[in-house]
């Protein structure tokens, strides 16, 4: 099993811990993900020292106010770093609005150009702001690979698909009870196009919620996809790896 999506530095948990847990529960890989070139930073000082572990480098949408070339090149130095990718999680938040739209905007067309310079794919991070962050990926990202992190558009998942080189990511919300319109956007989408995460430590999935998530808990997001698309675990855990695989490069 792959998590696609995690914050190692986020966690308030020995990394160690983490990713023994992780192997313990079958997860082979996972993806850590920067939220600041610091963080990012972090991220992959965490990866040196664990085979399993790779890392996003980016700047979030909530963390992009003053967002300038010499941020963007802090960007470009940590991206080729070995252990280095994907681009992200960049995208638009305005939900929190704690930045600038405009600075959101700029951070995430230049993440964007970045990952098509170094032939990466770009995560994307989106709240409630479906429109822009959909006219702008059409705008600027034909061509670059883009993982629509922690999938929450249900209502335009076959706009997504039709995309052909977009993955769609869901988290541990995806098994809530109220949910039952984010699972079955899950059922429409293709095998080859489906990934899975946790986006620890936030949303874990339902048999620990109310905790801290950590990347072992991809598993149980994991079995409730295979239950809604009728497959079994050892089929849908094949796919992921493989489309992981595919996609990072791993």
């Amino acid at each position: 099993m792959i998590d696609s999506h995690t914050h190692l530095d986020l966690c308030g948990v020995p990394p160690a811990e983490l990713v023994d847990a992780a192997l313990a529960a079958g997860v082979t890989r996972m993806l850590t993900v920067g939220i600041t070139a610091d963080a990012s930073r972090a991220a992959l000082d965490i990866a040196d020292e664990f085979e399993s572990v790779h890392v996003a480098v980016g700047c979030h949408p909530n963390e992009s106010t003053g967002f300038d070339e010499r941020l963007l090149g802090d960007l470009r130095a940590l991206a080729k770093h070995r252990k280095c990718v994907a681009i992200g999680e960049t995208g638009l938040d305005y939900y929190r609005d704690r930045a600038p739209r405009k600075d959101q905007q700029k951070a995430f067309e230049a993440q964007i150009a970045l990952a098509r310079e170094l032939g990466k794919p770009v995560v994307i991070h989106t709240r409630e702001a479906e429109d822009d962050t959909l006219a702008m990926l059409e705008e600027f990202a034909a061509g670059v690979p883009v993982v629509l992190h922690c999938f929450s558009m249900s209502s335009r998942v076959e706009e997504c698909l039709a995309h052909e080189d977009w993955w769609i990511s869901f988290a541990g919300n995806v098994t809530y009870p109220k949910a039952q319109d984010l699972r079955e956007a899950a059922q429409r989408v293709p095998h080859e196009r489906l990934l899975v995460e946790t986006d620890a430590p936030f949303l874990a999935p339902q048999p620990h919620r109310g905790k801290p998530n950590r990347p072992a808990y991809v598993v149980d997001t994991a079995r409730t996809l295979a239950q809604e698309r009728g497959v079994s675990y050892q089929r849908l855990e094949a796919a992921l790896e493989r489309n992981a695989s595919g996609l990072f490069g791993w």
